[in-house]
């Protein structure tokens, strides 16, 4: 499986979000980032804490100039539920993420264990994408827990701007 690399250009992405619209990263090229979160679902009660406080810290990433979406594999249905019973109602949510874009994306898959799980799901992912939609940073977790602290991911993003602090990461 590949890995999305920093500084090469991000995979193709593109989907459904519960307001009818499409979302497309080729059309989006927010500058100077897009904050990308792939989270597992509507079953994940970590996923619930995480886009909850990701919600609260939308107006510091929009002061950034940064636009923020969250997508999961979920159907419309259990999107639509996450929204009404988390409180992301600010958030972009999109829903219905293919297994081959979430592979593309080098998201870990796993299968449904428990009561109320996916068949199939990915694990979560952040992505912070340049305005040339080039990977500056990517972070994917195999797991619910591990994901990058969101109050200091702002700070850096804050950073990455004032300072002109290059992608890092790259293959050599």
């Amino acid at each position: 499986m590949t890995r999305p690399t920093p500084k090469q250009k991000a995979p193709s992405l593109k989907f459904s979000l519960l307001d009818g619209s499409e979302w497309s990263l080729s059309e989006h090229k927010a500058d100077p980032f897009t904050l990308i979160i792939f989270y597992r679902g509507l079953h994940c009660p970590l996923c619930k804490k995480y886009l909850e406080q990701l919600k609260e810290l939308l107006p510091d990433f929009k002061k950034q100039g940064v636009e923020v979406v969250a997508v999961s594999m979920d159907s419309e249905k259990r999107a639509r539920l996450s929204r009404q019973k988390w409180e992301i109602s600010e958030l972009t949510l999109g829903y219905g993420l293919s297994e081959e874009t979430a592979r593309s994306w080098g998201l870990y898959m796993s299968k449904g264990v428990k009561e109320g799980e996916p068949d199939v799901f990915s694990e979560p992912g952040l992505f912070l994408i340049d305005k040339d939609e080039l990977v500056y940073y990517a972070s994917m977790n195999s797991n619910p827990w591990g994901r990058p602290y969101l109050p200091s991911f702002v700070k850096a993003v804050d950073y990455i701007i004032s300072s002109g602090y290059p992608a890092r990461g790259e293959m050599l």
